[in-house]
């Protein structure tokens, strides 16, 4: 994501102390008391074995969390040690000393601890820097910088107009893509190219929802929109790796296929053929190769189907277009689907064969 410094790692963590800094946090409050009031602090969110062994000096309090009460706090030297959920004052006043033999790119002496604890411990640290009137996480190897509301709104606004360029164009190849379905004359380069798409506008989403935690309580109004762009994305993604998925694969497989997706580096989005070999549908020689899908896609369309249903339904009949052929006396043969269930399987088929053909030629 654009706003960590440094990529490597896992996220999850960072996010999850994102939350907790978020404006509208107690802690967050405190934080901005303490940058305010221009003396700086290190904060560790985080009592055990590991910390205790890297802390001299200081003194226990073991006091509820308050903003004030650590804004005091941090007019003293040493560090403040916080629990984990950041509900307690553990010990203020701690002299933290880490391995210095850690690797580390910072060079003022409070984020250079910060940095090294940070790797040496597990423990998220927070670095409140006077003279640069910064606030810097520290999770694993992972650094943050925290900005103001408005700077995090103006970008996430950028973000957001990009999601819905992305989701237009995302719906017209999808669209597109379900016609050709219904014709039996699907290509890998057109499987591909809606995969494509799902991931790009996954990724975006992502930087939004980082945006989101960023902004705490602020940031209502860009959830409300993230969850109306975002909508059936991350089902859409599941169901069309299921389509493809090469005959003799098991089901398991989909979550190593969606992975591997999201492990494809940004500047390699763009190949198809890499696209395709994550897909495990072909390369950038077959991209012309035919495909035909099994159906999850149409079938999740139908209303009020249930999974087992469909499942049983790919099962008997195998392909999209042998589900399409079959009438109701076909469908009723299936477990678990009697006549009427037939009749809506049969007319909501029929209903999107003829909307996506309208929609693909008029």
């Amino acid at each position: 994501m654009a706003a960590i410094d440094r990529v490597t790692g896992d996220t999850t963590r960072l996010r999850a102390v994102l939350a907790s800094v978020a404006p509208g946090t107690a802690l967050r409050e405190g934080l901005e008391r303490i940058l305010r009031g221009r003396t700086g602090a290190l904060v560790v969110i985080g009592h055990d074995a590991q910390v205790e062994s890297i802390s001299t000096g200081g003194f226990v309090l073991d006091v509820p969390f308050s903003a004030t009460g650590v804004r005091e706090l941090a007019k003293m030297d040493g560090a403040i040690i916080l629990d984990d959920k950041a509900q307690r004052i553990v010990r203020a006043g701690v002299h933290l000393m880490p391995d210095p033999s850690i690797h580390t790119e910072e060079s003022g002496t409070r984020h250079r601890t910060a940095d090294r604890v940070a790797r040496q411990t597990g423990v998220p640290i927070i670095s409140v820097s006077a003279s640069m009137h910064t606030i810097a996480l520290y999770v694993d190897d992972l650094r943050h910088v925290l900005e103001e509301a408005s700077a995090v709104l103006g970008r996430a606004d950028q973000a957001v107009q990009t999601l819905e360029r992305y989701r237009h164009r995302l719906d017209e190849v999808s669209d597109a893509l379900s016609a050709l379905e219904i014709e039996d004359l699907v290509t890998v380069r057109d499987v591909a190219a809606v995969a494509q798409r799902l991931e790009m506008v996954s990724r975006i989403a992502g930087e939004i929802d980082t945006y989101v935690l960023e902004l705490g309580v602020e940031g209502r109004l860009l959830s409300l929109q993230l969850e109306e762009l975002f909508s059936g994305v991350q089902d859409e993604r599941e169901l069309i790796v299921r389509d493809y998925m090469p005959r003799g694969r098991r089901a398991r497989e989909t979550s190593t296929v969606l992975a591997e997706l999201g492990a494809i580096d940004a500047s390699e989005l763009v190949d198809l053929g890499r696209i395709a070999r994550a897909l495990r549908i072909g390369t950038e020689d077959t991209l012309d190769g035919p495909l035909s899908p099994r159906g999850y896609r149409l079938l999740a369309r139908v209303p009020r189907l249930p999974t087992a249903v469909v499942e049983r339904l790919i099962e008997h009949f195998g392909s999209l277009q042998k589900l399409l052929a079959a009438g109701i006396d076909d469908l009723t043969a299936v477990e678990g689907v009697g006549d009427l269930r037939a009749r809506g399987v049969r007319e909501g088929l029929s209903r999107l064969a003829e909307s996506s053909i309208l929609e693909r030629y008029v």
